[in-house]
């Protein structure tokens, strides 16, 4: 955080102290922000402070403070100049945060509504210098309304486009990500095809925790063994179990609303998984008088977890 003099904003040395009393019609500090050392002059700490002392200048404002995170992404919500201006804006320090951009301020624009919200209500404005928002004034506000209104429709927009696309790819019995289970590759048109070698794996798995009866022990003795034919894995009892629960093995593939028997999927003998999950369940029968119900069953929470997935896919094309 920088404290300024008065005359000379190219003066950048972090000071703290009192800040400077607005002389004009408001008191202003600047927020500067690079995601990496080396960014460009255009997007350089300083060019963004000269752009952003330049526009404060044109309206009459004081500057008080400069607050510069360096390297730093943001879509880190705990950049640590960020959180002080925030702590600072809360405690009345100034009236107007200003930016060069708005994507200095926040990477998402439904994150950066939400903190507009808030600095509404400690009564601070967010002016950005290249775009139409300034939320000091009247005909700004209704601006950036407009802007949380479209931030509003483009999370509408995805959810829906979610929806149709888990729709369609179930239709089809395709995989709704890059990351398919142990055992299978997901093809160009993204169905799922077996590969032979990882198949035996599972079902070595699946033989050897019936053998054991337990995933910590089965997980040591896959750590200790080599299968350079493959996916390298770290082998824990969590994901043991992940693969022992996992109803694509015997071919059921559900995704969305699409709940269906996929031959071809098929790994496992349905009679053999069945007696896992039964060796797996032997403490749970003991105990289901003392366990309270779960929420949601595991079939809804791996179509939630898959949506998700899908969600975030989309947002990055």
């Amino acid at each position: 955080m920088t404290r300024l003099p008065n005359n000379d904003p190219s003066n950048q040395i972090a000071t703290t102290g009192v800040p400077i009393q607005a002389a004009d019609d408001l008191t202003a500090v600047i927020y500067a922000r690079t995601s990496s050392p080396g960014q460009q002059e255009g997007y350089s700490i300083d060019e963004q402070v000269r752009q952003c002392w330049q526009r404060c200048s044109s309206l009459g404002w004081t500057v008080s403070h400069i607050f510069r995170d360096e390297a730093v992404s943001g879509s880190d919500t705990d950049r640590e100049m960020f959180q002080k201006m925030l702590s600072r804006a809360e405690a009345g320090w100034f009236d107007v945060i200003v930016v060069w951009k708005l994507d200095r301020f926040s990477r998402s624009l439904m994150h950066a509504v939400q903190l507009e919200q808030e600095l509404r209500s400690w009564d601070v404005g967010l002016h950005s210098v290249t775009e139409h928002i300034d939320t000091t004034t009247p005909t700004g506000r209704f601006n950036f309304r407009n802007i949380s209104s479209a931030s509003e429709l483009e999370r509408d927009l995805i959810k829906q486009r979610t929806q149709m696309g888990m729709i369609g790819l179930a239709a089809n019995h395709q995989w709704p990500n890059d990351n398919p289970p142990l055992g299978y590759r997901k093809c160009e048109d993204a169905t799922l095809e077996i590969i032979p070698a990882e198949a035996d794996l599972v079902r070595t798995i699946f033989d050897r925790y019936l053998r054991l009866r337990s995933m910590p022990d089965v997980a040591t003795e896959l750590e200790a063994e080599s299968h350079p034919e493959c996916r390298q894995l770290e082998w824990t009892p969590h994901r043991v179990g992940k693969i022992l629960k996992n109803e694509i093995y015997i071919g059921e593939y559900t995704v969305a609303d699409v709940d269906e028997y996929v031959e071809e999927y098929q790994i496992v003998e349905k009679r053999r998984f069945e007696t896992v999950t039964q060796v797996r369940n032997r403490f749970q029968r003991a105990r289901k008088s003392v366990r309270s119900e779960m929420p949601r069953n595991r079939k809804e929470r791996r179509v939630q977890n898959v949506t998700n997935q899908y969600s975030e896919f989309l947002e990055t094309q």
